[in-house]
């Protein structure tokens, strides 16, 4: 492929989407992606996985059409391995295996021989990439439901990349991924030469990006360059944005100054007409008609301030347009707090029914306020020490006691589960708070009227995760321990901001997973607890220590 960049993948032709209560999600969608590596942003909600179907072909659009240059292949960002039944399916390559065993038993079929076209090497590239990227363990036949959530992501990414299709789509990749695990994921993106289009909210994902694709309120728009080259754009044009719609008030505030004293002059000229005709002693005929010229050179002028008006309005509302004012999200603390020294919980001689053995079990006791970052490579047990702390699981050996109220958010978004509204849910969580004020605390988080009560199956990712996080952190009675797992998964930069200053005022204990390394920096954290083939080890974090 040349250097140029030039050849067109994918071309949206007014493409718009309706939600099923009819109201539009996007409308008009017109742009292309070339052969360059994109990053979709944009707010939770706006729409990027839709559109990412949409282009993929899994969904229809509402209206208008999209054009494919090739074939195209899509990553969701929820890979549920109890959806598949084997490697080869979360890969996406399941159909192709089967097609491949049955030509080698004899099938002449020429439906199998279609489905594979010219794959015919694609189980054993698959298998090698699991190999070098130390999946060995696995093979196309390896039953699905004993894989993390990490290890499904990486399967299913490394199942497109081998595919060679003319177009990749990724949908939020670098969730659940450990370090070393995002480390392969860039430098895949960065070798990758035919058409990408990856919807992130990763600063190390879209910093990889050759161009970035807005989605927004305005429709798409294309920026050149990777994030940095974005947001610095995106910055300098909202303050021009907001510059111009200080001297659109401006010139409206000197406008009205300018048509008010053009009425006080023509008030004055009409009053000195009408002395004037007094004192010349005219006749009525003659009176009568210079007060109808008079109320005929009035209306002109009137419709002229009128319309001049308008302009000046007109100006000030398209510069006010211009401007993002989409509200700030809001995460208001829970009311918990945890006394220096009481104890929260304990783990003695614990062995964890999933995930990596160890030399030694766990034995581990939190009191206080302590706020604990469980770090280790995908697949050695941290979602499930979180779930035996949250009474989901029990330990295959040992005893787990948690002696506070605690609340979990899980990668899976349990407490929004199914058809049932955010609003249902968190008044579930707690009655108390009543519908006004559940509506208000949903609204904070950029979750409106509208998607309050929309099954949780319809929203985002994002949004999703918000109406999880509501439901754990807004619960009766509080939480004096939070259970995090993977909680900055989905959710947009400003969000992201709002739960790190959300959790940075949390008195409670916290124990939290991620490889958010910007994220833990940011929590102020006192300890680390760090998987190793020996068992897990305990470490308290140094005051201002950077890169958990």
């Amino acid at each position: 492929m040349s250097g140029s960049h030039s050849r067109t993948a994918i071309t949206l032709d007014r493409v718009s989407f309706l939600l099923p209560d009819g109201s539009p999600l996007f409308s008009g969608l017109d742009g292309h992606f070339d052969d360059r590596r994109s990053g979709l942003v944009g707010r939770n909600g706006v729409g990027k996985s839709v559109l990412a179907r949409i282009i993929a072909g899994e969904l229809a659009p509402t209206a208008g059409q999209v054009m494919r240059h090739g074939r195209v292949r899509y990553v969701a960002q929820f890979i549920d391995p109890a959806r598949h039944r084997r490697v080869a399916d979360v890969a996406g390559i399941g159909a192709v295996v089967d097609a491949l065993a049955r030509i080698e038993r004899g099938s002449t079929s020429a439906a199998d021989f279609d489905i594979v076209g010219e794959r015919w090497d694609l189980r054993r590239r698959l298998e090698a990439a699991l190999a070098a990227e130390g999946l060995g363990h696995l093979d196309a036949e390896t039953p699905a439901a004993g894989l993390s959530g990490g290890e499904c992501t990486r399967v299913a990414l490394l199942g497109a990349f081998v595919d060679d299709a003319e177009v990749l789509i990724l949908d939020e990749p670098s969730n659940h991924l450990d370090a070393s695990a995002r480390d392969a994921l860039y430098r895949r993106l960065t070798a990758w030469r035919r058409a990408l289009i990856v919807i992130s909210h990763d600063r190390a994902v879209l910093d990889r990006m050759e161009a970035i694709v807005e989605l927004g309120r305005h429709g798409l728009q294309r920026h050149g360059g990777d994030y940095g080259c974005y947001a610095a754009a995106k910055a300098r044009a909202t303050d021009a944005a907001a510059q111009a719609l200080a001297h659109a008030r401006t010139e409206r505030r000197r406008g009205e100054v300018e048509l008010r004293r053009q009425q006080e002059r023509l008030a004055q000229r009409a009053a000195q007409g009408q002395r004037s005709a007094r004192d010349a002693n005219q006749a009525q005929i003659l009176l009568d008609r210079a007060k109808e010229r008079s109320e005929h050179s009035s209306a002109r002028l009137r419709a002229s301030r009128e319309n001049t008006r308008k302009g000046l309005d007109a100006a000030v509302h398209a510069a006010a347009a211009a401007i993002d004012d989409s509200p700030p999200t809001v995460l208001l603390s829970p009311a918990g707090t945890v006394a220096a020294g009481k104890q929260v919980a304990v783990l003695a001689g614990v062995r964890l029914p999933y995930g990596r053995a160890t030399a030694q079990a766990l034995d581990l006791v939190v009191s206080g306020p302590r706020r604990i970052a469980l770090c280790g490579p995908n697949g050695c047990g941290k979602s499930t020490l979180l779930k035996l702390l949250a009474g989901q699981l029990a330990p295959a050996q040992g005893r787990c006691t948690v002696t506070v109220p605690s609340t979990w958010v899980d990668q899976a978004l349990a407490g929004v589960e199914g058809g049932r509204p955010a609003l249902t849910a968190l008044l579930a969580a707690n009655p108390a708070l009543g519908e006004a004020q559940a509506r208000t605390r949903l609204a904070l988080l950029g979750l409106d009227a509208r998607r309050a009560l929309a099954p949780a199956t319809t929203l985002s990712g994002g949004e999703r995760l918000k109406a999880a996080l509501a439901c754990a952190l807004y619960a009766e009675p509080p939480a004096r321990l939070l259970l995090l797992d993977e909680p900055t998964n989905h959710i947009d930069l400003p969000s992201l901001q709002a739960v790190e200053e959300m959790l940075r005022a949390y008195r409670g204990a916290l124990l939290v997973v991620s490889h958010d390394h910007h994220f833990l920096d940011a929590l102020a954290l006192t300890d680390v607890l760090q998987w190793t083939p020996q068992g897990w080890q305990l470490r308290p974090r140094a005051a201002g220590a950077q890169r958990v």
